[in-house]
This record gives C-alpha cells, structure tokens and sequence, in this order.
C-alpha cells in the first residue's frame, strides 16, 4: 500500500508541476511589472528544482510521472488567452495565477489526504509544492 499511494502522490505532483510551469509560461510574455516578472520567473524554477527530485523518485519506481489532465490544461490556457484578449494586464495576470496557485493547493493537499499511506519523502515534496504554490499566491496580492 505505501509504495502504491507513494507512486499515486508522485505521480499528482508531477502533473501539478507540469500545469504550473506551463500556466507560468502562458503569460510571461503579457507581463509588464518586472519584479513580477522575477516572483513568476523564480517560482517556476522552484517548480523545475522540485521537478527534478521527483523525476529521480519516479525513475526509482520505474514511473514515467503523469501529465496534467488535456481537458484541464485546455480551459486553462483558454481561460488565460481570452482574460488575457479582453484585458492585458499585470492585474489580469496576477488574478489567474492566483486562481491556478489555489486550485493547485486545494487538489494537492485532496491527493496527500488521499494518499496517507505514501512514503515520508513524498509526502515532503508534495508539502513543498503546495507551499510553492501559496507563496506564489501571496506574492501575487499586490498586483491584483
């Protein structure tokens, strides 16, 4: 049972990672306010660290990870392009990436409920990234 939720958590983490480096990347280009720039910058390469421990975790498992959910991603970069379409802005981006920060740590603390069997260190990375993402969020206030 630990191993099966360990690999399950993992697994939900990667594809949280993936989805947060990805809606990072959809806006980078809009953005204006360069201290903004840096918090989206540096917490995608928090994100890109915390990918790497995890990828070395699945290979042990022998896993190949799992990618975000296309129906999801697919509302997520619409969402963005058509706020983004109606108004361009550091608000605009701020108000996404804050409901992408919440949303992510809503399903990540639902996955390591979930999954209370896995190992300590999975558990540990999940923490991490939930907290990346509540950083982030925070990080995003004055901007909205």
């Amino acid at each position: 049972m630990i191993e099966k939720d360990t690999v399950r958590l993992l697994r939900e983490c990667d594809a949280g990672i993936k989805m947060g480096v990805s809606s990072i990347d959809d806006v980078l280009e809009y953005v204006d306010n360069e201290q903004l720039r840096r918090f989206l910058t540096a917490s995608k390469e928090e994100h890109n660290e915390l990918d790497a421990e995890l990828q070395k975790l699945l290979d042990r498992y022998g896993d190949e990870g799992k990618d975000p959910n296309p129906m999801a991603k697919s509302m997520s970069w619409m969402k963005t392009a058509v706020k983004l379409k109606l108004q361009e802005s550091d608000a605009t981006i701020a108000d996404l990436m804050t409901d992408g920060c919440n949303m992510g740590v809503k399903s990540l603390s639902r996955y390591l409920n979930q999954y209370a069997a896995a190992d300590e260190v999975s558990k540990d990375i999940c923490k991490r990234l939930i907290r990346i993402e509540e950083k982030l969020s925070v990080q995003m206030r004055d901007y909205l």
